[in-house]
């Protein structure tokens, strides 16, 4: 099947500024199909699938180095591929560069193999720069965009997140592909920088243009997760779905923010009713990166409160064992742990920690591994203790690196499951040193999101062992 008619072509990449090295005009639409649906956050059935439009897209010019920079760009972007540990993805990176070598490129093709091949290695912030100077020349090259976005978001840069979009966002006039797209993905950046007033007023932009922005959706559901509007929060989520349930890659991840909300009402059952009825299906469906690290927030956080789990650890752990070797992102290493704490198995714990301690010892340009002996190990340890019942170990932990975890990526909503777990500690220590630390930590979470009734219940609980007089 031939690629629909309003994808651009060969011509249309090059009046748009943006030329593409192939003689296959099939390829040029490929391109965009793939690009397209990479920004939708669905896999497109009229479009083949991304899987499909890859597919075809090798075969419609083999030699292609955009081609393989978008194939190969958006595995790693995943996370779920070890370069280290996936010979296949190795040869193709190696194939892509070797090839780009030999082809009469233009510059900004260059910038994106190397740029690939950077993200490979594991030096994200090195990456971001060459996608940078790709935007300061090509402002509307999407692809760019995107993977610089994708990857400050992992490295925990959420001012560079915003200001990567906010420098070409004038650029991205109404006529051009994918322009609303562009709104949610900068009011993205400024949530995550606490502008919620403009963050809101971007993303609803996107969504009076196309309701079935999932990702503007998804905006909108953490601004009200982080100003505690929890009714505002499910009303919206339950008036949008018919809007987002269908775009596969994100639709799980919109269900974990809804569930948020309820166990921020103190209505497990309703969370878990999500959990088991999406969430769960989409991880064993999918077992894509987000979806597993969506599956073990929830329990981890339900846990936290106390929530009886029956046997739903063991159902993730299957999925999470085999990437206890990846070490591609703390972050995820992070909940990994979680799944093999909660199913009680010690050997893929202390497999997991012992690999990342070896990641942390090796040399390279590899950012994640250079961060995991300063931040990683010590959070991967505090949940161990907090797990182990030794409570004042886990905040001894935790505590000199709590202003740095966002470095190791996600975004203020997902890691505020560390503070959870910080105060659920504190809230626990015996120690005289420790005694005040979880009335601290709760009259600050009370000042930053006045009215959440997760901090009142944890106020009560502190309330009733003497511990916020």
């Amino acid at each position: 099947m031939a690629a629909p008619a309003s994808l651009r072509d060969c011509q249309a990449w090059k009046d748009a500024g943006l030329p593409l090295s192939t003689p296959s005009n099939e390829a040029c639409k490929l391109f965009d199909a793939t690009l397209t649906q990479y920004v939708k956050w669905t896999n497109d059935k009229s479009l083949g699938g991304l899987e499909g439009c890859l597919a075809k897209l090798r075969a419609a010019d083999p030699n292609f180095t955009m081609g393989r920079v978008i194939s190969n760009g958006l595995l790693l972007i995943g996370t779920g591929t070890s370069v280290r540990l996936d010979q296949e993805l190795a040869r193709a990176l190696q194939t892509m560069v070797e090839d780009s070598k030999a082809q009469p490129l233009t510059q900004r093709e260059r910038l994106h193999v190397s740029a690939v091949e950077t993200f490979a290695k594991g030096n994200f912030p090195k990456a971001c720069d060459l996608w940078e100077d790709i935007l300061r020349d090509h402002p509307t090259d999407m692809l760019a965009l995107k993977f610089a976005h994708d990857a400050y978001f992992y490295l925990g840069y959420q001012t560079q997140m915003r200001d990567s979009v906010a420098r070409v966002y004038p650029f991205w006039t109404p006529g051009i592909p994918l322009s609303s797209y562009v709104k949610g993905i900068y009011s993205f950046g400024l949530m995550e920088t606490n502008f919620y007033d403009q963050a809101e007023k971007l993303a609803k932009e996107a969504l009076s243009i196309d309701p079935t922005d999932a990702w503007s959706v998804h905006t909108v559901a953490h601004i009200h997760e982080m100003k505690a509007e929890i009714k505002e929060g499910v009303e919206f989520m339950q008036r949008s779905e018919p809007n987002w349930k269908d775009s596969d890659m994100l639709a799980c991840h919109n269900y974990w923010h809804w569930a948020l909300y309820l166990i921020e009402k103190g209505e497990y059952e309703a969370a878990l009713t999500i959990y088991d009825n999406h969430i769960l299906p989409s991880l064993q469906a999918s077992g894509t990166m987000l979806d597993v690290v969506d599956s073990c927030s929830m329990l981890y956080r339900l846990q936290l409160e106390g929530v009886p789990l029956g046997g739903r650890w063991k159902d993730v752990l299957p999925v999470t064992r085999k990437h206890s070797h990846d070490h591609i992102l703390l972050f995820n290493d992070a909940h990994f742990l979680m799944a093999s704490l909660g199913a009680r198995d010690m050997g893929t714990t202390q497999e997991l920690l012992a690999s990342l301690q070896e990641a942390s010892e090796s040399p390279g340009e590899n950012c994640q591994h250079q961060l995991a002996r300063e931040v990683g190990l010590p959070l991967c340890q505090a949940l161990v203790e907090a797990e182990g019942g030794n409570p004042d170990r886990a905040v001894e932990l935790l505590l000199p690196i709590r202003y740095r975890i966002p470095e190791i990526g996600g975004s203020n909503a997902q890691r505020d499951v560390f503070n959870q777990l910080l105060i659920h500690a504190a809230l626990n220590c015996t120690s005289n040193a420790h005694r005040h630390l979880a009335r601290s930590l709760l009259m600050e979470r009370d000042a930053l999101k006045p009215g959440s009734p997760l901090t009142e219940r944890l106020v009560r609980k502190a309330a009733a062992r003497h511990l916020m007089q």
